[in-house]
């Protein structure tokens, strides 16, 4: 399946519409992380900062942003750390189907 598809040079999709929820599950499986419940929360959550803002926040945004929409516990960085060990916002974006944020680059 992943090799079917479009990537840059970090993995990541050059197109969106390439996106779905497998694809999500196997670039994780790739990375070897299995997407929970809470996984899923973030990833929903940038790509709807991303379709609305058009663009991703940055990696002091990022926490703060999730904090005023899902809540303090899950904007933590502690928390987002446990669920994305390699640096939450490049693989929460990964796993979305988004670009990679300029700052991971």
């Amino acid at each position: 399946m992943l090799g079917e598809l479009d990537r840059d040079e970090y993995g990541f999709l050059k197109h969106r519409s390439q996106w779905s929820e497998q694809v999500a599950e196997a670039l994780a499986l790739e990375d070897g992380l299995a997407l929970s419940t809470a996984h899923w929360e973030i990833i929903r959550f940038m790509q709807g900062y991303y379709d609305e803002y058009n663009h991703q926040p940055n990696a002091r945004l990022f926490g703060q942003a999730i904090k005023k929409s899902l809540g303090a516990d899950k904007g933590s960085s502690i928390c987002l750390y446990k669920l994305f060990p390699e640096g939450p916002l490049k693989y929460a974006n990964k796993y979305a189907g988004l670009p990679i944020p300029p700052s991971c680059i």
